[in-house]
């Protein structure tokens, strides 16, 4: 096995030892955020229906123009608080955070005190 095989099985299992902790219900579902170099994804998922309830990217149309020119620290946090806006729409209030594969700082640090802001409960 290559060293680029070994690496994606230590991601794998990092993902799966978070996620087989988490599961998201009706009552409060699961924010799950990935991130790459540039971008940063959040959605909020009801992991019974197997349905994505809301969703807020760096890629959405209406975020594009105020997060030009900013850090992707910073676009985390703005989109942390879109997120938190959309769940409030969708009578959501209460969510599990699951970070994935990712470390707890940084931009995933930023997505989620943006979404405490916006009124979210972890």
């Amino acid at each position: 096995m290559g060293e680029f095989e070994k690496s994606k099985v230590r991601r794998l299992k990092r993902k799966m030892r978070t996620r087989s902790k988490i599961f998201g219900t009706p009552a409060r579902p699961r924010l799950s955020v990935t991130r790459t170099n540039k971008h940063i994804y959040a959605q909020v998922i009801d992991d019974v229906k197997e349905y994505t309830l809301v969703q807020a990217s760096t890629m959405d149309k209406e975020l594009r123009e105020k997060l030009k020119g900013k850090t992707l620290k910073e676009r985390a946090k703005e989109i942390g608080l879109y997120l938190a806006d959309r769940c409030k729409k969708n009578k959501i209030d209460k969510v599990a955070f699951d970070k994935g594969r990712f470390c707890y700082h940084g931009c995933i640090k930023s997505l989620a005190d943006g979404a405490r802001e916006g009124g979210l409960k972890f």
